[in-house]
C-alpha cells in the first residue's frame, strides 16, 4: 500500500492523502520522500491549480515515527551528527516546499496534527479543521527543543507571539474550537465534511485567474517579511500590473458586464 495517495477530483485539483492510517500517518522515511516527490511533481504541473492535503483514517499526521526516528536510508552513508542533520533538514524542507509551491495548499485536518503533523499543517496556506482535530507541537515533551520544522516561524505569524510562546513551550493540545478562536484554522466542520469543505474552497479558487491566484500566494508570504508598508505596496503594485496582462481581468470584466445587462 502506498504511503501517499495522489488523486484528482478534476484536473485542476490534486488531493494528497497521507496514507499510514495504522500509524496515524506518522512520518517515516518513505512518506517523507513520497511527499517531496509529489510536491515537486505538482509544482511542475501547469494544469493543477490547487492542492488539498489530508490524512487517511483517524488522524492527519501524528509527527515523526518514533519507532524509527533515525532511519538507515536517511543517513546518506555518513556518521552522526551529520546523518542526523541531513534527516532533520530533509523533514524540515517539506515546510519550505509547501511555501514555494505555486499552487495554494489547503490542509483538511482530521484528528491529530501533532509534532511534524502540526508543522506541515501550519505551512499550508489555508487550514480547515474537523471537529476531531487536535493540534500539539509535541517536541519539547520528547526532550528536544520546542521549535522544529518551521513552527517558530509559522505559528507566531498565524496566531501572534503570545499564544505561540504558550503553545510551543507548554506543548499543550489545542482542540478544533480553540484553534478556530486562535486563528490557527479558518473553519471547523463535522468530521465527515472536512474534505468536502476543502474541495469546495479549491473549486472557488479555480474560478479565479491563474496568475492572480499564484501571485496572491507569493505576495502574501513575501509581505509577511516586508520591512515597511511602502515595501509591501511596492510588491503589490507590480503584481497587480502583471496580473492585468494575463487576460483574466478582461474576461472577468466582460462577464461582469454581461451579468449586469
Amino acid at each position: 500500500m502506498p504511503h501517499l495517495e495522489l488523486t484528482r477530483p478534476r484536473p485542476e485539483i490534486a488531493v494528497l492523502t497521507l496514507n499510514r492510517p495504522e500509524k496515524l500517518n506518522a512520518l517515516d522515511y518513505d512518506l517523507v520522500e513520497d511527499l517531496h516527490s509529489a510536491l515537486a511533481e505538482l509544482d511542475a504541473d501547469n494544469e493543477c491549480r490547487v492542492v488539498v492535503l489530508t490524512g487517511a483514517g483517524r488522524g492527519f499526521c501524528s509527527g515523526l515515527d518514533l519507532t524509527d526516528p533515525s532511519p538507515e536510508k536517511a543517513k546518506g552513508g555518513v556518521e552522526f551528527p551529520r546523518s542526523g542533520m541531513r534527516w532533520q533538514e530533509r523533514i524540515a524542507d517539506l515546510t519550505a516546499r509547501l511555501h514555494r509551491l505555486r499552487q495554494p495548499v489547503i490542509a483538511a485536518v482530521n484528528g491529530v496534527a501533532y509534532g511534524g503533523g502540526m508543522g506541515i499543517a501550519l505551512a499550508c496556506d489555508i487550514r480547515i479543521a474537523a471537529q476531531s482535530a487536535r493540534f500539539c507541537t509535541q517536541f519539547i515533551k520528547l526532550g528536544l527543543g520546542g521549535c522544529d520544522i518551521g513552527v517558530s516561524y509559522t505559528l507566531p505569524r498565524i496566531v501572534g507571539a503570545g499564544p505561540a510562546f504558550d503553545l510551543i513551550l507548554t506543548a499543550r493540545a489545542v482542540d478544533a474550537d480553540e484553534a478556530l478562536r486562535l486563528g490557527m484554522v479558518s473553519r471547523v466542520t463535522a468530521d465527515d465534511e472536512v474534505l468536502d469543505t476543502a474541495l469546495s474552497i479549491a473549486e472557488t479558487l479555480c474560478g479565479y485567474g491563474k496568475f492572480g491566484v499564484e501571485s496572491t500566494k507569493q505576495v502574501l508570504w513575501a509581505n509577511l517579511e516586508a520591512t515597511s508598508l511602502e515595501a509591501a505596496l511596492h510588491l503589490e503594485n507590480r503584481s497587480q500590473i502583471l496580473s492585468s496582462t494575463s487576460g483574466d481581468m478582461r474576461a472577468a470584466s466582460a462577464e461582469f458586464r454581461r451579468r449586469r445587462q
